[in-house]
């Protein structure tokens, strides 16, 4: 396996700032194994299919493909959610939304949570578990990407979650109420060139951006979400690292209160909350 690793690595260097972490995940993943065993077993010579196997991905990792889509996997919240190219993959910043909901609702009593914009239900899954009292929503436009979802409901246990198919809030009953919202909806630009890099290029688009300045899709979320929180329920976004204050600016204008900003693990403010006042 040495020989074949040190391949891998090399091959990856140059399109990858993680090369060997790519090529361990890529080659453990081939052998049906974990990590620690490459370390350990070395010398081990690959079985023909495996070798075939492992030097596919890692060619198809070489033109860009994210390992989580070669694999059909990501961690997140410490737990193993499939994902597939019809979801975004779950990355680490996300786990400040759920840490900041789950703070949120700890003292509510069968507090009712909605999920926007679900993907592969990495937030309300979660959600679900961390939060066993809770009545977990959860909405996506892409009918796949709620198939996704579904399937990490139901292999991670959280059986109980709602899936809605539709835009935002449109497929959800006009006299259900939520004590808080979520959401990790797109928020990059048309014209960003992050666009042009790295994993995102593969990602679903309709799930990365949003018109104008990337803030169209918080700016109709927070519109609409008005009607669907209870009085002083909350709302919280995920958004891009420079656009805390415009998404402030959007909140502001539409009556809510008690605006907060937070920062992720670089620093960034990368979550902003906020909840509804008391109604008209």
């Amino acid at each position: 396996m040495e020989a074949a690793l040190a391949y891998a690595i090399g091959l990856l260097g140059a399109v990858s700032d993680t090369a060997r972490l790519d090529a361990e995940v890529l080659l453990a993943h081939s052998i049906g194994k974990n990590r620690a065993f490459l370390r350990a077993w070395p010398e081990r010579l690959l079985r023909p299919e495996d070798q075939r196997c492992f030097l596919d991905h890692v060619a198809q990792r070489a033109r860009g493909v994210p390992v989580a889509y070669l694999t059909g996997e990501r961690e997140f919240w410490s737990r193993s959610f499939h994902v597939s190219p019809e979801v975004l993959i779950p990355r680490p910043e996300t786990e400040l939304l759920v840490e900041l909901a789950i703070e949120a609702i700890r003292r509510e009593d069968r507090p009712r949570i909605l999920d926007l914009g679900t993907g592969s239900g990495a937030i309300a899954v979660t959600l679900a578990l961390e939060c066993p009292e809770a009545e977990v929503w959860a909405v996506d436009v892409s009918e796949p990407a709620l198939a996704v979802a579904r399937r990490n409901a139901a292999q991670l246990g959280a059986k109980a979650i709602r899936f809605l198919q539709g835009c935002w809030l449109a497929p959800l009953p006009a006299n259900v109420r939520f004590d808080l919202i979520v959401s990790n909806p797109p928020y990059i630009g048309p014209a960003d060139p992050h666009l042009l890099n790295g994993d995102v290029r593969y990602e679903p688009r309709q799930a990365l951006v949003s018109a104008g300045d990337g803030l169209q899709d918080i700016t109709l979320i927070a519109e609409s979400a008005r009607q669907a929180l209870t009085s002083g329920g909350g709302l919280m976004f995920e958004h891009g690292y420079d656009q805390a204050a415009r998404v402030a600016d959007i909140l502001t204008d539409l009556g809510y209160r008690d605006i907060h900003h937070y920062r992720d693990m670089q620093g960034h403010e990368r979550v902003t909350a906020a909840r509804r006042g008391a109604r008209d």
